[in-house]
C-alpha cells in the first residue's frame, strides 16, 4: 500500500543512548554503534509533526490531517541500510484504531498541544504530547528556539549538514505489530533543516520507553531541528513473524560516522 502525505514543522529530537540501556531488537535488526568517550552509544529520536493530507495517490479524497510522535531506534537491517525501528507511534484516539486495524502498525492514543502551521520564520516553538499507561499520565514537553547548529552530549559526524543527514536518510522503517514486523519504505526530497536550541520539560514518557535511562540523558538532546515542511510517500510492506535477538547485537557505524 502507497500512501502520500506531507509532514508539517517536524521537530526532530536526537539523543545518545549508551547501548547497555538499549531495549532488544527483532532478530533482522542490529544497531548502529558508535564509539564515543571510550563507550559505545546508539541513537533515539523523537519526531514530532502535522502529518497533513495522508491519502492514496490515486485517491485523491478523503484526506486525513493529525498530529503524531514517533519514538524511534537508529538501526540497521539485513542489507546493512540505514533504517529506524518504531518503538512509539502516538496518535489522536480517532486515527489509532485506522492505524492498527487497517495499516497493522502498533498505534498508541495520546493527546497533542503542538504550534498551529505557519510561517517558518517565527522565533520560538513548544510542543506538549501526554498519553495514559498503566503506571499513569505521561508527558514530554519541549520548548525550543532558532539558534546556531548546535551538538550536545554524543557521538559527532563532522558537519551539521552530515549530522542532519545521517538522521534523515534512513529510507527503510520498521514497526513490531503482535510480534510481526512490518517494513515501510520512505522517498522524501531533501528539504530546509533550521536548527534549533531546545529545552525539555517533563520527559516521563521517554522514561516509559526507556527505563534503563537516566532522566537526566533527556534534558541534553545531541541534536535538535526543525524541518518546516516534508512532503513524502510511504509503502507499507508485508508483516513477517519475528524472533528477538539480543539488546547489545550491533554493528559498527559507518565510516566517517
Amino acid at each position: 500500500m502507497l500512501l502520500r502525505t506531507t509532514a508539517r514543522d517536524c521537530l526532530y529530537l536526537n539523543w545518545a543512548v549508551p547501548v547497555d540501556a538499549a531495549p532488544e531488537l527483532p532478530l533482522a535488526l542490529r544497531y548502529e554503534i558508535h564509539r564515543w568517550q571510550e563507550r559505545d552509544w546508539i541513537f533515539v529520536s523523537a519526531l514530532l509533526f502535522w502529518l497533513s493530507g495522508l491519502h492514496l495517490p490515486a485517491v485523491p479524497f478523503p484526506r486525513l490531517s493529525y498530529p503524531q510522535m514517533n519514538l524511534r531506534l537508529d538501526v540497521a537491517d539485513r542489507r546493512n541500510v540505514p533504517s529506524v525501528l518504531f518503538r512509539r507511534m502516538l496518535v489522536p484516539w480517532w486515527v489509532a484504531p485506522v492505524s492498527r486495524w487497517l495499516a497493522q502498525q502498533p498505534a498508541s492514543v495520546a493527546g497533542f498541544r503542538f504550534p498551529a502551521s505557519g510561517p517558518a520564520d517565527r522565533e520560538t516553538w513548544s510542543w506538549t504530547v501526554q498519553c495514559r499507561d498503566p503506571e499513569g499520565r505521561r508527558r514530554l514537553e519541549v520548548e525550543g528556539r532558532l539558534g546556531a547548529p548546535e551538538i550536545g552530549d554524543g557521538p559527532r559526524f563532522g558537519s551539521w549538514e552530515r549530522t542532519v543527514e545521517y538522521f534523515r536518510n534512513r529510507p527503510h522503517g520498521y514497526a513490531l505489530f503482535e510480534k510481526r514486523l512490518r517494513s515501510i519504505r520512505t522517498f522524501h526530497p531533501d528539504v530546509q533543516a533550521l536548527p534549533l536550541r531546545v529545552e525539555i520539560g517533563a520527559s516521563e514518557l521517554l522514561d516509559g520507553c526507556f527505563p534503563g535511562v537516566g532522566e537526566g540523558l533527556w534534558q541534553r538532546p545531541h541534536s535538535a531541528w526543525l524541518c518546516p515542511r516534508i512532503p513524502f510517500d510511504f509503502e507499507l510492506g508485508k508483516l513477517v513473524v519475528v524472533a528477538p535477538s539480543q539488546a547489545r547485537a550491533g554493528v559498527p557505524a559507518a565510516e566517517g560516522c
